[in-house]
């Protein structure tokens, strides 16, 4: 098997298996949800088997993700992280805010004491 081949089959089976454990499923749920049985499971999470086309449509369809992320090195985000990056973002976005609405509120005063 190639490197790129021995890759690809290595992210599927890790990904299949963090999406799985995510959801709190087991091989044998996983399996039987997606119409596979675990046994297939296990080889596939352990990168000893690949998959058709219809048994990776039918896993991401159990998984609950687009298929195409079962393929991507990073589809599972560290949940700590993600929630660190939306509270970073509310945060700017509250700064944003008020820097709008204090800027605003200038330019009114400024405008009232003209007249």
């Amino acid at each position: 098997m190639g490197d790129k081949t021995a890759e690809l089959r290595k992210i599927l089976s890790m990904n299949i298996k963090k999406h799985r454990e995510r959801q709190g499923l087991t091989q044998e749920k996983l399996g039987e949800t997606a119409g596979i049985s675990a046994n297939m499971i296990n080889d596939i999470e352990g990168c000893r088997t690949w998959i058709s086309d219809k048994t990776l449509v039918n896993l991401a369809e159990a998984l609950k993700v687009d298929y195409y992320r079962l393929f991507l090195h990073d589809t599972q985000i560290d949940p700590d992280k993600e929630n660190t990056a939306v509270k970073d973002l509310t945060q700017d976005l509250q700064k944003i805010r008020t820097d709008l609405v204090t800027s605003f509120d200038c330019a009114l005063k400024s405008l009232n004491a003209e007249q």
